[in-house]
């Protein structure tokens, strides 16, 4: 059986250290949590390539929404060619419309800007008004590496059925299981065909302090 993937979310380059010392084999880069996860400096990104080996895959979030706006999305291309500069390996995101479709448009325009690199389409999946509308629309994007989800809004707990539902449709390979994932979860994630796993409170006292490796090393182990 091949590996899982085991992903950290890093606010600098302490964390970024960690995560690797723990056994992590890739780093989500963003900024503020407390608005669920925003686009990160460029000289963090790039003060992480120096110090830290891991393939770090950056958010491109301008707020704590979903939405995109013409003016929103040229900031984020700009931010996507500096970021890709600084030592981005791929990027995180994904777009709603006001009715919670997958925002198509804003969506490739996005794709277009970092290709030829890979990207994960982030949890708004889970808060489309259609969830399986939203993952027919998702999964045929081009260059998609993962799909970051929890199958519910309020977490992995609440949305096991879907992610079982899922995988049964083919879509295990694209899934990353993240948002309130706990270590209860990953057997039975694993079994229903998961392989790529996210975690970001679950490996630090709190969002106020850093990665603990030993943390993270308890879920390299669980995983494996």
């Amino acid at each position: 059986m091949t590996r899982s993937l085991l992903e950290v979310i890093a606010l600098d380059v302490r964390d970024a250290v960690a995560a690797e010392e723990g056994g992590a084999d890739r780093l989500e880069i963003v900024a503020d949590m407390a608005a669920d996860g925003l686009t990160p400096a460029v000289e963090t990104v790039a003060a992480i390539s120096k110090e830290c080996a891991l393939p770090q895959m950056v958010m491109l979030r301008g707020e704590a929404s979903f939405l995109a706006t013409p003016e929103s999305l040229e900031g984020l291309r700009r931010d996507a060619r500096a970021l890709a500069d600084a030592g981005a390996a791929g990027f995180v995101f994904g777009f709603l419309d006001a009715a919670g479709a997958v925002d198509l448009a804003a969506t490739e325009a996005l794709i277009h800007a970092v290709t030829p690199l890979p990207w994960t389409f982030h949890r708004a999946v889970d808060h489309a008004a259609d969830v399986r509308a939203s993952w027919r629309a998702v999964r045929l994007l081009p260059n998609l590496a993962t799909v970051l989800t929890s199958g519910a809004p309020g977490g992995v707990r609440d949305g096991l059925d879907v992610l079982r539902a899922r995988c049964s449709a083919g879509d295990g390979p694209l899934i990353m299981a993240g948002g309130g994932l706990r270590p209860s979860h990953v057997p039975v994630l694993q079994e229903y065909g998961v392989r790529a796993f996210h975690v970001g409170s679950a490996v630090r006292a709190s969002w106020s302090h850093p990665v603990d490796p030993h943390r993270v090393r308890q879920w390299r182990t669980l995983i494996d």
